[in-house]
């Protein structure tokens, strides 16, 4: 399951950035970019001895950091490979921006001044298209296994979304409340970054009676945030229903829910995000039924979680679709 959450991914991102179908299991470019972007996120999120002693870094003890270059030459050769050809494309109409690689394309050069240069737009692609890629795949895999380990909510997400005719549509979604309830439970308990990424102090400052010395990294513990019996009543139990009758949302404006972060420096990929979780997650209850593999129980699944760059589960969600 968790290789087929990828390659949707990649079918819907690939198709927002380039106009191109990366979804294809037949595709040998979707194979490279997939095991490329896994080997990145877990290589990332290893821990890593020359964090800690700067003078190790160029010596990189764990080869981390040689293992990482490899994979990002993969994916930097398959974005050159994408970018020229759709720069010497003779149907390419500069005036008509069809894609997100287009729209670049056509800043890189119709601005002169513009600082965007094409190794700039490559840096780009790649931030936008791991973090899309890894973080919602793993997040909608904890959605699933949340649903399945409580069939009771299950069972009450189906029901109201068969009150929509035909296929759900990004157009159903402010219709559905219960759907929106999920999601934001999913993202209290199971944030993408459980740390967010990191900040910097910008100069000496005390917070809640603690000094933070100018310059210090600061990491956001959103995962604790929202397992926090102070802020949160039955912290560790999965109740959509808590968001029912809340205004509480995850844009970043009420700090007990944050997993995009919040502020200047929110994640840019919060509209896209958002959108694709709640119209897959609706998409799978809606058009399937579901059942764990095996004889595994709901109330013995395992949902022990797996540090990295993203939150992942440790054991991977295996389910069999039904009519």
């Amino acid at each position: 399951m968790p290789k087929k959450h990828y390659k949707n991914m990649s079918r819907t991102i690939s198709n927002t950035f380039f106009s191109i179908d990366l979804g294809s299991y037949e595709s040998d470019l979707c194979l490279q970019f997939y095991e490329a972007v896994v080997d990145i996120t877990e290589e990332a999120g290893k821990p890593n001895v020359a964090d800690y002693f700067p003078l190790l870094q160029m010596m990189d003890p764990q080869g981390i950091r040689r293992r990482t270059k490899i994979c990002l030459d993969v994916l930097f050769e398959k974005f050159d490979g994408i970018i020229r050809k759709r720069l010497q494309s003779s149907s390419r109409i500069v005036e008509e921006t069809q894609d997100l690689l287009d729209f670049l394309l056509n800043m890189n050069q119709e601005e002169n001044d513009s600082e965007l240069s094409l190794v700039g737009i490559k840096h780009l692609l790649w931030d936008l298209f791991i973090a899309g890629m890894d973080t919602t795949s793993k997040t909608l895999e904890w959605g699933m296994a949340e649903l399945l380990r409580n069939p009771e909510k299950l069972l009450k997400l189906k029901k109201e979304l068969k009150e929509v005719e035909g296929d759900i549509q990004e157009s159903d979604i402010n219709k559905l409340p219960y759907l929106q309830a999920t999601v934001k439970e999913i993202f209290r308990l199971h944030p993408p970054a459980q740390f967010l990424v990191p900040y910097k102090a910008g100069c000496d400052v005390e917070i809640g009676g603690f000094k933070i010395p100018k310059n210090a990294q600061i990491l956001v513990n959103v995962w604790a945030m929202g397992r926090d019996g102070k802020i949160w009543e039955n912290p560790d139990r999965f109740e959509p229903e808590r968001f029912l009758a809340s205004k509480i949302d995850v844009k970043g404006r009420d700090f007990e829910l944050i997993p995009f972060g919040a502020g200047r420096r929110i994640c840019p990929g919060l509209p896209l995000a958002h959108r694709m979780l709640h119209l897959m997650l609706a998409s799978l209850v809606h058009s399937f039924n579901w059942k764990l593999s095996h004889t595994v129980q709901p109330n013995e699944l395992d949902m022990t979680e797996k540090f990295g760059l993203s939150l992942a589960k440790a054991q991977p969600l295996l389910v069999i679709p039904y009519f």
